[in-house]
Order: C-alpha cells, then sequence, then structure tokens
C-alpha cells in the first residue's frame, strides 16, 4: 500500500482571507475502537469551519482520520480530540465538529464540539442566520 495513515494535518492560505465563509465537510468513514470491549465504533463527521488564513488540505484530513482507525477512544473524547487537532492546525474563526456515532447497545450518541478564536464576531451586522445544513440522514436520530 503507497498511502499509509499519518497524524500529520497538513493545510493551505485561505484563498480568500478577507471575507467570512463556511466550509463545510460530511466524513462518513470514521471509525476507532471501543475502549471498553475492542469492538469497531463508527461515526458520520460534520465539519463546520470559517478559516482565518489556513484551510484543511483534504488528503492529509482523510489519512488523519484513518490514523484512528486501531485506536480505542470513548465518543465524547475522540470528538474532542479530533477538533482540537483541526483547530491546531488551522487556528480558524469558528470551528464545529459533529460526531454522529452509529448505534452501539441500543444507544446512539451524538458529540457536538465547538472553537471559537478569542474576539471572533460574525461579520454580518446583523449575523444572517442561515438554515442548518441539510446533511443527508442527519436528523435520522
Amino acid at each position: 500500500m503507497s498511502t499509509q495513515p499519518s497524524k500529520n494535518l497538513e493545510t493551505f492560505p485561505n484563498p480568500n482571507p478577507e471575507r467570512d465563509f463556511v466550509i463545510r465537510m460530511r466524513m462518513p468513514e470514521f471509525t476507532c475502537l471501543c475502549p471498553k470491549t475492542g469492538q469497531p465504533d463508527f461515526a458520520t463527521l460534520y465539519l463546520e469551519y470559517i478559516p482565518e488564513a489556513l484551510c484543511v488540505e483534504l488528503k492529509s484530513l482523510k489519512l488523519y482520520l484513518w490514523s484512528f482507525r486501531n485506536e480505542g477512544a470513548f465518543h465524547e473524547a475522540v470528538t474532542n480530540r479530533l477538533l482540537g487537532d483541526l483547530a491546531g492546525a488551522t487556528q480558524p474563526r469558528f470551528m464545529r465538529l459533529t460526531a454522529d456515532w452509529f448505534v452501539r447497545g441500543g444507544i446512539y450518541t451524538h458529540v457536538v464540539a465547538e472553537h471559537r478564536a478569542p474576539g471572533w464576531t460574525p461579520q454580518f451586522d446583523p449575523p444572517v442566520n442561515l438554515p442548518p445544513a441539510n446533511w443527508d440522514g442527519f436528523k435520522n436520530h
């Protein structure tokens, strides 16, 4: 295999740093292991962010997410770790990561974590309230 998992998150310059714009990603294939049983846990991740100077490069993001496949982690811990690593690499104005975990023992877990840059406020006055993203399957649980 020519490509291997990696914890290295690469970035590229924001092409329009003068304005707020939202980048939304849906990542339906995140896996890690239950730290209690060792069984696989599956989640769809939803990332939304407003970049400052940097954007996350997609191939490195795929390899980064892949690197968790054989790691044990509680849903809450890994969601916050992912957000911390992504926000640390890109230093965005705003970032929200939602992890929609598949059913385990009859329980669905939905974890939302956010990052806001100190002092950042949206450029719109008054703020534009957009409807939530219409993610396929997002409201199934």
